[in-house]
């Protein structure tokens, strides 16, 4: 195994430590479980979800209907 530094601003190191906390693992194993899903999942996967700006849409019915776009949006 391979030993790499990586610089992260302090409030992304504060988040990571946090979650790996959280989770009880070692900060190193989530960072390589981060990277993995990242390289590893279909190009498609590593957008954001489009739905995460529906707040901003302008309809009305969103909260009815957050299964379905959720949905539609992970089968993208």
């Amino acid at each position: 195994m391979k030993r790499t530094t990586v610089k992260l601003p302090d409030e992304l190191d504060e988040r990571l430590r946090h979650e790996a906390a959280r989770r009880g693992i070692t900060v190193a194993e989530l960072t390589r479980e981060a990277i993995t899903q990242y390289l590893c999942a279909p190009t498609g996967a590593r957008r954001r979800f489009g739905a995460a700006a529906a707040g901003r849409s302008g309809r009305s019915d969103v909260s009815a209907r957050i299964d379905e776009i959720l949905s539609r949006e992970w089968d993208r």
